[in-house]
């Protein structure tokens, strides 16, 4: 997993905590659904990343 992928799948988890904070502190349930998604955006990213580095690692050997 490279550094900006890294940062990229932690910016966007940091950004979704960030907005269901927001909408939880509001009451707004909307901004709630957002920073989920924004997190489960960052996971998947994050997967996808690790998924790659072990392909690439079955094909090294």
């Amino acid at each position: 997993m490279s550094a900006s992928d890294k940062l990229s799948a932690g910016m966007d988890k940091l950004k979704g905590k960030a907005k269901e904070a927001v909408g939880r502190a509001t009451d707004d349930d909307e901004k709630v659904a957002e920073g989920k998604a924004d997190q489960a955006k960052g996971d998947l990213k994050s997967a996808a990343e690790k998924a790659k580095d072990a392909a690439k690692n079955v094909f090294d050997k």
